[in-house]
């Protein structure tokens, strides 16, 4: 299945953002344990590029690289096996490069206008980071209102408890954080997984 098509259709990954790849490795196994099998991991040093290449040959996950910001990143990425490339700006040479990969890519947005300009040069999602400071679920449904073309994805402090507000105001998928790990020993990520995973039964 197309790597984007898989997003929408199971409405919700996570996003894991720990500086050390170990852990980060320990986080997404407990996550697809609990049935989460695609996962944003931020690259936010070069060792986390050990964690994808880990996840790649040991489980069956989507795994994307996120945090990417220059296209040297991004090739290093895709060579140690991710999925999709996620950047949280704006930049051609990154649009050229993940299309001549063929590796789809997701670019932020925050304004209305950074979501237009991203749609057309074809982004075929567009994050809306950070959807909660911005003003939560109503926003995203103020932002869609007058551009319901826009296939947008929520992420940024989205809880487990109210992530579903943020698929009701149009966001085809969420992305939720550290409310999946923060503070959590491995069987509780497994545990709040499913809890996701059951809240999302009445939308399939």
């Amino acid at each position: 299945m197309n790597p984007i098509q898989r997003i929408i259709d199971q409405k919700v990954y996570a996003v894991v953002r720990v500086d050390n790849p170990e852990r980060a490795v320990s986080i997404s196994r407990a996550l697809i344990k609990g049935g989460i099998d695609i996962i944003e991991l931020m690259i936010e040093n070069a060792d986390l590029v050990s964690a994808v290449k880990t996840l790649k040959e040991t489980e069956d996950v989507l795994l994307a690289a996120g945090g990417i910001i220059t296209q040297r990143q991004a090739d290093i990425s895709i060579k140690a096996g991710a999925d999709i490339i996620v950047s949280p700006i704006f930049q051609m040479n990154l649009v050229r490069s993940c299309r001549t990969q063929g590796v789809p890519l997701i670019m932020t947005a925050t304004t209305p206008n950074e979501a237009y300009e991203e749609w057309k040069v074809r982004i075929p999602l567009i994050k809306i980071y950070p959807a909660n400071a911005m003003g939560g679920a109503q926003y995203i449904e103020e932002l869609l209102r007058p551009m319901k073309f826009l296939d947008v994805i929520a992420t940024g402090n989205i809880s487990l408890e109210g992530f579903t507000e943020y698929i009701d105001a149009g966001a085809r998928a969420v992305g939720i954080g550290r409310a999946f790990y923060q503070y959590a020993t491995e069987e509780e990520i497994v545990e709040r997984a499913k809890y996701v995973l059951k809240k999302l039964e009445h939308y399939k």
